[in-house]
């Protein structure tokens, strides 16, 4: 029995990572939405922060523009993206609840 409390450490670690994982992407989007609603004025470090953002985000929003019909002006990706990555960390945490 001396294997399982390394096991339950590793799979604690595991939980972690991808709770902090899910929240800073989910941070990563709310940037990447404000950055794109706002003007803001040119600046060599904006740029790259608004550069960093897209180069990031719009992969994995892109996925959801390709199945979601357009509603006009309305953007509805970004919602059901951190919707999506809600219900992933629901997901993991029942996975690895089983082995602990």
């Amino acid at each position: 029995m001396g294997g399982f409390p390394v096991l339950a450490d590793a799979i604690s670690a595991i939980e972690n990572f991808v709770h902090v994982f899910i929240i800073v992407y989910i941070l990563l989007i709310f940037g990447y939405i404000i950055t794109s609603w706002v003007r803001l004025p040119y600046s060599p470090w904006l740029n790259r922060i608004q550069r960093f953002l897209y180069d990031v985000c719009e992969p994995y929003l892109r996925l959801f523009r390709r199945i979601l019909p357009p509603f006009g002006p309305l953007d509805l990706s970004p919602i059901v993206a951190i919707f999506s990555l809600g219900i992933l960390r629901v997901l993991i945490d029942a996975i690895l609840e089983q082995f602990h």
